[in-house]
């Protein structure tokens, strides 16, 4: 009587423990976290073929192109692995080479405008509303990913489950950042002076 005593308790606190739902959530960041890596790719599939049409317009800058091809190297040379979810560090540095490849990008659409042989070249629009429809699949993408780990994250945190994350090692993820977070929350400075 005793023994099947505690087998109860011991079902009842485990199923109150978290294991499961630590699971169910990690599987859930690593498929959210596969699809920004899916759009992130995505997005450099198409810098080949942006460049190369870019390239036709003699005119144009040769130091943009060179920054967008610097970039697109930069981003597709970190080997992103699944501890790169749990590698705050790492994390970062992918985070680092993906924002400057999307600036570089951005920078070249706006220079783009420039040029009204470009601008009127069939294939570079099709590829700037492939570009565009790609950097919004990131941003939901990314928003994804970030209610996953946001939900990771609290239940890590949250008392019982974090004596379960304390037991088997379930350390919180790392989440996307603003990357001038700074500058954001800082004031705009507005100056009326006399003219």
């Amino acid at each position: 009587m005793k023994r099947w005593f505690l087998m109860v308790v011991a079902v009842l606190a485990l199923s109150g423990c978290g294991y499961n739902d630590f699971q169910r959530l990690d599987e859930q960041t690593k498929a959210a976290w596969s699809e920004v890596l899916n759009q992130y790719q995505r997005r450099a599939d198409l810098v080949p073929n942006i460049v190369a049409t870019v390239k036709g317009e003699a005119a144009f800058e040769q130091d943009t192109l060179t920054k967008v091809v610097e970039a697109r190297a930069k981003a597709t040379s970190i080997q992103v692995t699944p501890e790169t979810l749990n590698n705050p560090e790492a994390f970062k540095k992918f985070q680092q080479a993906q924002g400057e490849l999307g600036g570089a990008l951005s920078r070249l659409m706006v220079l783009s405008e420039r040029y009204p042989d470009l601008k009127a070249n069939q294939g570079f629009r099709d590829l700037r509303v492939q570009l565009e429809g790609t950097e919004n699949r990131i941003t939901v993408a990314r928003n994804r990913y970030i209610q996953a780990v946001q939900e990771y994250n609290v239940l890590a945190r949250s008392f019982p489950s974090n004596l379960t994350a304390m037991v088997f090692g379930y350390q919180p993820k790392p989440s996307f950042a603003v990357q001038n977070e700074a500058q954001i929350s800082a004031p705009p400075v507005v100056d009326f002076g006399k003219k």
